[in-house]
């Protein structure tokens, strides 16, 4: 493998844009026609994208062609300021490098899973008193046993959910566990037996912990087995409130068996489907572990589009993106609707990151058939909806430039917008959303917890943030601000104390009059304040980044204002005793249920009435 020098790079703050062009030009002149990989750099010499490529001059060349439309690719184009190279000796060497230079510097222009969240898995932990919980990522947070992975958050919730019921092994953290002094709510709501407090011996515990081991591995029926041999012990002590304890347990394993069956049947496999129109991309990537189909969970790759590209080429790169950046378990089998000619190269490399074997296979028959014409299913249907949203994000973001362009030459691709929220300065929190041509970019959010301010002082808030922000990562095309000329005012000193005032089109989106929402008001640093019409499809643009902010803002703050309330909240509500606080939870499932009922809901729970509802309500939210 050899580094192939380029020429150095232009002194970026005196070159202008014909030296830029110039010198991509003598670059584009001395590629090889070899192997190997590519790596862009943008004006300060970070990397902006990593590519392979069978003839590095062929691939390299195509990204300056005239007929190239895709606006991502030619956005990252305007921000190249120099290439280099490294020639490789074989495809398998190719792949592994492009992976593993994405991976260790996450080039912005190669993200193309915008929701590249680790799947979700069930674990069993190898504490003293095992604890049932699921995480994202496999062995990440805790040594155990892992069952999975579940493609959405709703699978996960419903077999630890199930679990509990089932088996009552704990979920709470250790320290939490190590700290209680008697049982909690979960004991009262039977979905815990209280180990934490010596309610049940560590034998018997144990003995739980391995019949849910079971019941998760598959083996219903000896569960089944299990639960009706202490079921007639129980009834042969006239221990008859345990005995109706276990029947009611092995009901419930009893239906879980009977939907199982319909869906269970031989293999483990990922299966991939691909559609692509218009330049939108929807891969389908469905789930079957043990036989038995987790769930299917729809991407659409945020892809540097290339004249040459095809379903083919863009599915391989889906996959190899999808195990390094997502997946951390590989199946026996991936399945796949396009053939591949690289599948045995991309499964050698499969194989060698993970130490186990996978095979990818694309003529398939009888189940494996089925479950392939699930996924491309899927991604039709999945395909034929996003296309709606993208030609009508497409046509707001091409507003959204027309109107600007008075203001800035400045070309819009990345937007960045920051909001505010508290109650009445408490639990303060900050969010700052992503929006570009593609949509929200929802991996690239972030929250940031407010310290240290006078509560309720939004300008200190907004400057605390935005000061986090750039003192460590770059401006985008365009920042949105939430407030009025007060808050732009804020964000304009922050940039100024950063030297970073120039690298920006700088806007506050301030209510209009009534604070009614359509007549908002753009104001700018240096240029009169824009009031758009209702019907603008740039104020559409506008409005929906910024409701995100606001969403996304509120959403963070509330979890952190009821974490730190906790459900002690209901232990000093008057009038609302032990039992009336074990039928809310019973009937809610938990606090956070509860937290987010209304207080009609609160109403209709047994023993509650409006009164006291309305007092559970207000000790939850104010």
């Amino acid at each position: 493998m050899n580094d192939t020098p380029n020429s150095p790079n232009l002194d970026q703050g005196q070159s202008t844009e014909k030296d830029r062009k110039s010198h991509i030009a003598h670059l584009l002149k001395s590629l090889p026609n070899l192997p190997g990989v590519y790596k862009m750099l943008g004006k300060s010499g970070e990397i902006l994208y990593v590519g392979k490529a069978k003839s590095l001059k062929n691939r390299v060349t195509s990204y300056f062609a005239k007929t190239v439309e895709h606006p991502k690719t030619r956005a990252l184009v305007q921000r190249i300021y120099d290439i280099e190279i490294i020639i490789v000796r074989g495809e398998t060497e190719a792949l592994l490098l492009e992976q593993n230079l994405i991976k260790a510097h996450k080039p912005p222009y190669n993200i193309i899973l915008r929701d590249d969240k680790s799947y979700l898995y069930v674990f069993m932990s190898t504490d003293k008193f095992p604890r049932l919980g699921f995480g994202r990522g496999k062995g990440n947070h805790v040594e155990g046993r892992f069952f999975g992975p579940y493609p959405s958050a709703t699978g996960a919730k419903e077999a630890l959910l199930l679990m509990q019921k089932l088996f009552m092994i704990r979920n709470c953290t250790k320290s939490y566990f190590n700290a209680r002094k008697r049982p909690c709510l979960e004991y009262q709501i039977k979905r815990c037996k209280a180990p934490c407090v010596g309610m049940i011996s560590r034998e018997e515990y144990l003995d739980d912990v391995n019949s849910a081991l079971l019941f998760l591995s598959g083996e219903n029926a000896q569960v089944q087995e299990m639960l009706v041999s202490k079921m007639e012990k129980a009834a042969e002590e006239l221990n008859f409130e345990q005995a109706a304890f276990y029947r009611d347990r092995i009901t419930m394993v009893s239906e879980m068996q009977a939907r199982q069956a319909v869906f269970r049947l031989e293999g483990e496999a990922d299966v991939f489907a691909v559609d692509h129109k218009a330049g939108v991309t929807s891969i389908h990537v469905l789930t079957v572990r043990g036989g038995k189909v987790l769930g299917g969970k729809n991407y659409f790759p945020d892809e540097i589009v290339l004249a040459e590209q095809n379903n083919v080429e863009r599915l391989a790169e889906f996959i190899l993106s999808f195990y390094f950046q997502v997946s951390d378990d590989l199946p026996a089998e991936i399945i796949v609707s396009e053939h591949l000619p690289d599948a045995d190269t991309i499964a050698e490399l499969l194989s060698e990151q993970f130490g186990k074997k996978t095979q990818i296979k694309h003529r398939v028959q009888k189940h494996r058939s089925e479950w392939l014409s699930l996924a491309v299913l899927n991604a039709d249907n999945a395909l034929k909806a996003k296309m709606t949203d993208y030609y009508e994000l497409k046509a707001r973001f091409n507003a959204l430039k027309s109107v600007l362009e008075t203001v800035s030459p400045r070309a819009i691709d990345r937007i960045e917008c920051f909001d505010i929220s508290h109650t009445m300065g408490e639990a303060a929190v900050g969010s700052c959303v992503v929006f570009d041509s593609g949509g929200s970019r929802k991996r690239d959010y972030r929250q940031y917890a407010i310290h240290d301010i006078t509560g309720g002082d939004d300008y200190a808030a907004m400057r605390q943030v935005l000061m986090r922000r750039y003192t460590k990562h770059e401006l985008p095309d365009l920042l949105l601000i939430d407030g009025g000329k007060g808050q732009l005012n804020i964000a304009k000193e922050v940039l100024s104390e950063l030297g970073k005032l120039d690298d920006t089109l700088l806007v506050s989106v301030a209510k209009g009059e009534g604070r009614k929402a359509g007549l908002e008001v753009l104001h700018f640093i240096d240029h009169d304040p824009i009031d758009l019409p209702m019907d603008s499809k740039a104020l559409h643009l506008i409005m929906h980044i910024r409701d995100e902010a606001h969403r996304f803002a509120i959403a963070n703050h509330r979890k952190k204002r009821d974490k730190a309330r906790g459900s002690s909240v209901l232990e000093v509500i008057p009038g609302l005793g032990e039992k009336r606080r074990r039928e809310l939870l019973n009937h809610f499932g938990g606090i956070q249920q509860l937290i987010s009922a209304s207080e009609l809901e609160i109403a209709s729970v047994k023993g509650i009435g409006r009164v006291l509802a309305g007092t559970i309500y207000k000790a939850l939210h104010d």
